[in-house]
């Protein structure tokens, strides 16, 4: 049996390598790996130990950079904290592990391999903030009102311990009454009360953004699914109240943060998604399905449409929800200045956001925790904006070069699971024609390719049977040809 496995690591290994990317660690890095074998441990910090902090992540996940926790004010208002991994703390600017992590930026996630930005060693034990480990954390500490409002915030460095590691899964379906609690939930005390206070606050406060025009978008991006070296699925992850909760949360964070840094007059590293230049194409977009967009860019007006549409077609939304995404434009990292007007996240509906959450695998948390920690102590700033500025542009670009190496494996891993069934047919629809081809998505398993013959007449949205004629496992190519229904 072939190694499916073996066969995508080299594919991603070698898309890494063509986008810049760095697969291995230096001789450098790993000799300062062997230099840290413990967590880091500081007395002037905050104790907020005996928290009913919680990890909620995905099953498989090690590497764990945040734990929430809430607590009931009373009148409605909560607190919320979101304790996130001090990584800084051991990973120090301009090391050799930090110069690893600032040529990658992120980590890459594919099949058969993960590429960590940081060490396993560091990123999913001695930075990671698992169950049942005191650790040294930054936390963002807010108040919500009754209509979801982040009426305070501040940010501080304290001592925290992981009660239990939870995984989206088991969470989700038990928050949604589909299932009972998971065992960890229902054993410690007053966990199952913590989590259901704050799963009605993320529900609040997601309500008001959806109110602003916060988008909610869907699309498809299968995982495969490997069982003893062979691809045997495409599985597609759904979303459920646990991963909203974490959403929620950690883009209250993030803005809390942004203000934070704002209000220390230091420059920050901002993430922003720009009112949309292809406005015109969204407005085209509604008005192919008879509706109708205002000639400005309207976020609550354009989120209204997508629920009409969610509603109207369920099947083809997450190809018009890609279609948007498209014309929107990719996000991007830019440095705010001090007093400057923020540009904001039009997708979010926020205006102060930043990248602070994940900083065992992304690299603009951990510079933006290099800001915060020198605030905290007003010390000098460890980047001056002309180094911010490159460092934004950098990490904008890798983390298209990273998207890019995900993205070509997924396809790679598709072509894989069909290799054996050429010939086959399936029911498609179309996701895409232009004068560069046409596209499809067949429907089971959810795979898209191009159609090579028989697009003449075909538009986007259309249902139309196709024949699977050829794949090209390192190209991630899949061909299809339209057929007559049987």
């Amino acid at each position: 049996m072939q190694d499916h496995a073996a066969l995508l690591a080299s594919i991603a290994r070698r898309a890494m390598i063509d986008r810049g990317l760095q697969p291995d660690f230096s001789e450098a890095a790993n000799k300062q790996l062997a230099s840290l074998n413990a967590p880091a441990s500081e007395r002037d910090v905050r104790d907020l130990r005996d928290g009913l902090w919680c990890s909620i992540d995905n099953d498989d996940s090690r590497d764990l950079d945040q734990l929430t926790v809430a607590e009931d004010l009373g009148g409605g208002n909560v607190r919320v904290r979101v304790a996130v991994a001090d990584v800084d703390a051991l990973v120090k600017r301009g090391t050799p592990i930090d110069d690893h992590a600032r040529q990658n930026t992120t980590s890459v996630y594919t099949a058969a391999a993960i590429f960590p930005m940081l060490p396993e060693k560091l990123s999913t034990d001695l930075t990671s903030l698992n169950e049942g480990e005191e650790r040294i954390a930054i936390v963002v500490d807010f108040q919500v009102d009754t209509t979801g409002v982040v009426t305070s915030g501040e940010v501080y460095r304290a001592r925290v311990k992981n009660k239990a590691k939870l995984a989206y899964d088991a969470v989700g379906m038990w928050l949604e009454g589909h299932d009972g609690p998971p065992e960890k939930v229902a054993a410690i005390r007053g966990l199952a009360e913590n989590l259901k206070l704050q799963d009605r606050t993320a529900d609040q406060m997601r309500e008001l953004r959806h109110e602003h025009g916060a988008l909610d978008l869907e699309t498809i991006e299968p995982r495969a699914v490997l069982r003893d070296g062979k691809v045997v699925d495409l599985k597609q992850e759904a979303r459920n109240n646990a991963k909203n909760l974490i959403e929620d949360f950690m883009i209250a964070a993030n803005g809390v943060t942004a203000r934070f840094l704002a209000s220390k007059r230091v420059p920050s590293m901002r993430r922003v998604v720009r009112s949309p230049e292809r406005w015109d194409r969204i407005e085209a977009l509604a008005d192919s399905f008879g509706d109708r967009l205002p000639p400005h860019p309207d976020p609550r007006a354009l989120e209204e449409f997508l629920r009409r549409r969610r509603k109207a077609d369920p099947l083809r939304f997450p190809d018009l929800s890609l279609a948007v995404v498209k014309a929107m434009g990719p996000g991007e990292y830019i440095v705010e200045r001090p007093g400057q007007k923020p540009i904001g996240h039009f997708g979010l509906a926020v205006r102060d956001y930043t990248h602070s959450t994940a900083p065992n695998r992304r690299f603009p948390d951990l510079i933006t925790h290099r800001l915060i920690k020198a605030a905290l102590a007003e010390s000098p700033q460890p980047y001056s904006v002309g180094e911010l500025e490159e460092l934004a542009r950098h990490c904008t670009e890798a983390e298209d070069a990273a998207n890019r190496v995900e993205r070509q494996v997924r396809k790679s891993a598709a072509a894989v699971l069909l290799s054996n069934r050429i010939g086959e047919r399936f029911d498609a629809i179309v996701t895409g024609a232009s004068p560069k081809g046409t596209w499809v998505r067949i429907l089971h398993p959810p795979v898209e390719g191009k159609l090579v013959h028989g697009f003449d007449g075909t538009d986007i949205g259309d249902r139309i049977r196709v024949k699977l004629i050829s794949v090209d496992i390192p190209a991630g190519y899949i061909d299809f040809v339209r057929t007559h229904r049987d």
